[in-house]
């Protein structure tokens, strides 16, 4: 098959031919028809994350059909559409028993702890604890970006940030991952102020939904900002982009028992991050993760997106070929963009 492999953290990757995976006797091989580039990837292409093992092909979140089936597989079979959240549970550690497979124990994660997505097959574990059904009247594309992106706002927003109509929620950071929270937000009945050093994200987080807009190119405290537009500061703030001056600043923009939800990863040289956890003691402040969802919790979601009520698919403002990988991967770096590139790689 033929897949995006690099060999050093930071240098730049190629596309070449390489063994196609073969399927677990729990696990399935998918035919990748999209995947979506993350700025995960681009961190773990950088060395940002200690499970990647050198040579490497990157990408979390796909969709496809499913080409090949292991012995113990019961659910699925060649042909079925998928989709799969990016962290693929064990189903049965105590964090799987307990319903929570996002945080799973003895997760495994496709462009991460092994081969990934941006390639024609992927490998995938325990497909019957994993595996999302793809609807015939959903397209590849957008159920692609449902496994990182737009799971990953679902959850931050409605399951873990708990937003309310009426509430105000702050979106810090506007490519794929915060865009998606700004048009659940909004579709959840909440007011949301977006914030982001691009225009064209400021313009598309409008379109989506957002009541208000900061630029924080321009603005000298994006955090008083947000207090300022929101009465007092915002309910409900996530860090969708993941940096210490996003965190600092989605925490400073809360008002009173806020909730501050870290979505963006947050890689240092140190392992950790400051955080301004006097005001988080001062106002009773909730400080919350959010990695992922499980499988098990797509149904609302995707009944929400095939009612329209949410419209991932307009997040969808690139689509490239394999061969265009390599240079779009690289270009996350110094200018992430706004919206989803999602790659076909049978282009």
């Amino acid at each position: 098959m033929r897949a995006v492999v690099f060999e050093r953290y930071g240098e730049p990757a190629e596309v070449r031919e390489v063994a196609d995976p073969e399927a677990a006797e729990h696990g399935v091989v998918v035919r990748v028809e999209a995947t979506g580039l993350c700025r995960s990837d681009w961190h773990g292409w950088q060395g940002h994350d200690p499970d990647i093992t050198l040579p490497h092909v990157p990408g979390h979140e796909l969709a496809g059909t499913v080409e090949a089936v292991g012995a113990r597989v019961t659910r699925w079979r060649p042909g079925d559409r998928v989709t799969v959240p990016f962290v693929c549970a064990c189903g049965g550690c105590p964090a799987c028993a307990a319903g929570d497979q996002q945080v799973c124990e003895r997760q495994t994660q496709p462009g991460f702890t092994h081969w990934g997505s941006f390639a024609q097959y992927v490998a995938l574990d325990h497909a019957d604890v994993n595996l999302v059904a793809v609807p015939e009247d959903l397209s590849f594309a957008t159920a692609a970006s449902l496994g990182c992106r737009f799971a990953t706002a679902y959850r931050a927003v409605v399951q873990q940030g708990r937003v309310a109509a009426g509430e105000w929620v702050a979106v810090h950071g506007c490519g794929g991952v915060g865009l998606s929270a700004v048009m659940i937000a909004a579709a959840s009945g909440a007011r949301v102020v977006a914030v982001d050093v691009s225009p064209q994200a400021l313009d598309l987080a409008r379109t989506f939904g957002a009541a208000e807009c900061v630029d924080a190119a321009a603005a000298r405290d994006t955090a008083a900002a947000v207090r300022d537009l929101t009465g007092g500061g915002a309910h409900l703030s996530l860090d969708a982009l993941g940096s210490p001056a996003t965190c600092a600043a989605s925490v400073d923009g809360l008002r009173r028992r806020g909730r501050h939800v870290q979505v963006g990863l947050l890689p240092s040289p140190t392992g950790t991050t400051p955080v301004p956890m006097a005001r988080a003691i001062a106002l009773e402040l909730e400080l919350l993760g959010s990695h992922g969802m499980a499988a098990h919790a797509y149904p609302p979601m995707l009944d929400l997106v095939r009612a329209g009520a949410v419209r991932p698919d307009l997040l969808v403002t690139r689509t490239i070929g394999l061969d265009a990988a390599p240079a779009a991967l690289t270009a996350l770096g110094t200018a992430p963009g706004a919206g989803v590139t999602v790659i076909e790689p049978w282009r």
